[in-house]
């Protein structure tokens, strides 16, 4: 896996929408509201929650390493200890969250989770992916594969001043949370 990737952060993120859903939520309608979640938070503030990749999938616009974690393609003992392995066409928590499970989240991004679900949360999967094809133009139909969608595009499509130059802030903010997660790793030997 990336090693920018905060796969921690990703858990809590899915296991929010998974508790505001009841513990278990369709992984069509969870793709969605993740994505939606790092869009809205690129909108306010210039970065992805979950310092993730996007690409276009069929379904709309996913973020690339957190569907391979939902899919189960991706072990990680982070995500195992909240989410649990995906049944079909849902996936549920592992266990009941406390308040450590957002422990990752600044109060923004609380903040914006709580409003991305106030405004998504009542729709139905295939509501929620139509409005992802209407209103994410960065998005484009991939005829049946996955193509990348850069950052650049997304911050340039939600209107954001310098979107170039906000994108290149988000790829050396992956390549220094590599570096920080190498040298952790170093000093845990």
């Amino acid at each position: 896996m990336n090693d920018w990737f905060e796969t921690k952060k990703a858990a809590q993120l899915v296991a929010f929408f998974c508790s505001k859903q009841g513990g278990e939520i369709d992984v069509l309608k969870l793709v969605k509201l993740v994505y939606l979640a790092d869009r809205a938070f690129m909108a306010e503030c210039g970065y992805p929650i979950t310092n993730d990749k996007h690409v276009s999938m069929p379904h709309g616009p996913a973020n690339s390493i957190t569907l391979n974690l939902i899919d189960g393609n991706i072990e990680d003992e982070d995500w195992d200890d909240l989410v649990s392995d995906r049944e079909g066409h849902k996936i549920a928590l592992h266990r009941e969250l406390t308040d450590d499970d957002s422990d990752e989240f600044s109060d923004a991004e609380i903040n914006c989770l709580e409003n991305v679900w106030a405004e998504f949360g009542h729709m139905t999967k295939y509501e929620i992916r139509d409005w992802t094809h209407e209103n994410c133009p960065e998005w484009e139909d991939p005829n049946g594969s996955s193509t990348p969608i850069p950052s650049s595009r997304i911050l340039h499509f939600l209107g954001v001043e310098n979107a170039e130059h906000q994108a290149l802030r988000i790829e050396a903010n992956r390549e220094f949370q590599s570096t920080l997660n190498s040298l952790n790793s170093d000093l845990a030997y």
